[in-house]
């Protein structure tokens, strides 16, 4: 056994396929932050190519300082995107509140025109009052529970943390990157800096591809309601947009949110609305999200699939939006560990 390990795999290998393992286990028991910190090496990946771009052009600025002008840049950037939007939409976003008992109303009454509906409990059920205690509820969470306060809290020092994380990814990579490769061999540094390299810019790619992606479903959904001449088009795409991070289960409640703020219009409306939804997100996935991810990712859309499903049953709504991003990585260590060896 001795002589085998010796020759086929190495004392030193074998320890360090041992401590991976206890590695391994040990990031399972603190998911929450090993998902922290993957998805700040995700974001840190996507902007380390200008950081090296701009200490590259002014070399006598230090990386630490051009990391902090990247970080700040790219936060200023989300912030102007955001902002802008949640301004224009916010009365849009309060009318749309304040009338939404009155469309679930419309919707009940265009339902019950429907024969499958027509002889079930549908027509006793007191939409306006439910919606109303459902909303008196909800504002007394809102108002009173200690627990929103700390989901706040909770929010605000996760992002702080993500920040401070992502920012010493970006200024200290250098010194990053010679602490995980003292973690392996000295025959192995090699394979494990190529590894790296490769991860880092295959997940580099993730970011934009998401927001390419997420945009482009959300901006055909906006210019379509305005053609059409839908209220509060800008903030249905958004919606659309938003909940289109969350596979399956995201579009399907945008698309139910839609109906309800489009049933008064009529049948003909209704049905060029599900035709734009479905139009929205047949262009995204098979014309946007194949080409981006494809190009910047590299994986077959059944790879992503399935991660998609084990993300979402272990990792939850956190492990769905960086699903592509996780099967990146495990592709490049399966075909560096083991396809290339085979092979």
């Amino acid at each position: 056994m001795i002589n085998f390990f010796s020759k086929y795999v190495g004392i030193k290998n074998f320890i360090f396929l041992v401590l991976a393992i206890l590695f391994i286990i040990f990031m399972a028991q603190i998911k929450d932050i090993a998902i922290l910190f993957f998805a700040a090496f995700v974001i840190s990946c996507s902007l380390n190519p200008i950081v090296d771009k701009i200490c590259k052009k002014y070399k006598k600025m230090s990386r630490p300082g051009a990391s902090a002008i990247v970080l700040v840049g790219a936060l200023f950037v989300g912030f102007s995107f955001f902002i802008p939007i949640i301004v224009t939409g916010g009365e849009q976003i309060a009318s749309f509140i304040d009338t939404w008992p009155e469309r679930m109303e419309h919707t009940k009454s265009f339902l019950l025109t429907i024969p499958f509906f027509a002889n079930t409990k549908l027509e006793n059920m007191d939409i306006a009052g439910l919606m109303s205690s459902a909303s008196d509820v909800t504002t007394n969470i809102v108002d009173k529970s200690i627990m929103f306060s700390k989901g706040i809290v909770s929010f605000l020092i996760y992002f702080l943390a993500a920040c401070i994380i992502i920012y010493y990814f970006l200024a200290d990579k250098d010194i990053v990157k010679k602490g995980y490769l003292s973690l392996f061999p000295r025959d192995m540094k090699q394979k494990a800096d190529d590894i790296l390299e490769s991860i880092s810019q295959k997940v580099g790619g993730y970011v934009l591809a998401q927001i390419v992606t997420l945009a482009s479903v959300g901006i055909i959904m906006t210019v379509g309601l305005l053609i059409l001449g839908v209220d509060y088009a800008v903030i249905l795409g958004l919606i659309t947009a938003l909940f289109d991070l969350v596979p399956i289960a995201g579009p399907t409640v945008a698309l139910i949110i839609i109906l309800i703020a489009v049933c008064k219009l009529g049948a003909l409306k209704i049905c060029l609305v599900i035709l734009l939804f479905f139009f929205a997100q047949w262009a995204e996935n098979n014309l946007v999200r194949p080409y981006v991810f494809g190009k910047l990712l590299n994986l077959h859309p059944l790879i992503i699939y399935f991660f998609l499903l084990v993300t979402a049953q272990y990792l939850g709504i956190i492990g769905l939006i960086f699903a592509p991003a996780i099967a990146a990585t495990f592709c490049v260590l399966l075909e560096e560990l083991y396809i290339k060896n085979v092979n």
